[in-house]
């Protein structure tokens, strides 16, 4: 007997199921938790994690999925170009392009996709780095005043282009939120792999800009129906080591 083969579109729809029960089973044994993950950003963290990967055939359904949850055009090139800081251009513009190309198909068909805000204009005139030390202070909860550490010290010009670029230039538009911000960082940094100080840093980011140990449990899911156990399990263990020290 043949089975009849399961079309992607199909499979993102599990990826977002599987996600969703697992934070069901958890959030019953955590009442005063928040909702799980929305439809947009559990869609934020499959296009995220497939860009990095390079998966742009898989990519396409996901991207066609999370303008079917309603992230707009915007929101959604916003999540792309943001992951370049993290994977690099290469990974980024491939990203884009097929983002290109689903749009295309979706307006031959007669869809017209919401194109969304723009990033506002930044009214603050202190410098760059200043801005980028206070958003990262944001962040992490911790004051960025004290002295230079690790590898900002080893290599000052590294900790000079975080806050300028990343935390400054990127954090600061205003098309997606800290906390969307950080699950297409968490995504790459799981795809990506070899990274895991980083991504211990970034689940914390997540824990204190409102994400909740729950959303992050079924982040771990969706890594896992996205990417597979490898990349999940590897996740796993960091987010089981940033809760134990909570």
């Amino acid at each position: 007997m043949h089975m009849k083969p399961i079309s992607i579109k199909t499979l993102i729809g599990f990826v977002f199921a599987a996600g969703c029960f697992s934070f069901t089973l958890h959030a019953q044994n955590n009442p005063n938790e928040r909702v799980a993950l929305n439809p947009k950003e559990q869609s934020i963290i499959a296009i995220a994690a497939l860009t990095a990967k390079g998966d742009l055939s898989n990519l396409k359904p996901a991207l066609n999925a999370g303008l079917d949850a309603g992230l707009t055009i915007n929101q959604i090139k916003e999540a792309i170009v943001h992951l370049y800081a993290y994977c690099g251009f290469p990974r980024s513009i491939r990203g884009l392009q097929t983002f290109m190309e689903v749009l295309n198909e979706r307006k031959a068909k007669g869809i017209n996709d919401e194109l969304g805000a723009e990033a506002s204009p930044v009214q603050d005139e202190r410098s760059k780095y200043e801005r980028g030390r206070e958003v990262l202070g944001k962040l992490t909860g911790i004051p960025q005043d004290g002295p230079k550490t690790g590898y900002s010290a080893f290599a000052p010009v590294m900790d000079v282009f975080l806050k300028e670029h990343l935390f400054a230039d990127i954090f600061e538009r205003d098309v997606l939120t800290y906390a969307e911000r950080e699950l297409v960082t968490i995504s790459v940094i799981s795809s990506i792999g070899g990274a895991e100080p980083m991504l211990r840093s970034h689940l914390n980011i997540c824990l204190n800009v409102g994400l909740t140990p729950g959303q992050l449990q079924q982040f771990i899911s969706i890594i896992e129906s996205t990417l597979g156990k490898e990349e999940a399990n590897a996740a796993q263990k960091v987010l089981d080591e940033v809760l134990k020290n909570k």
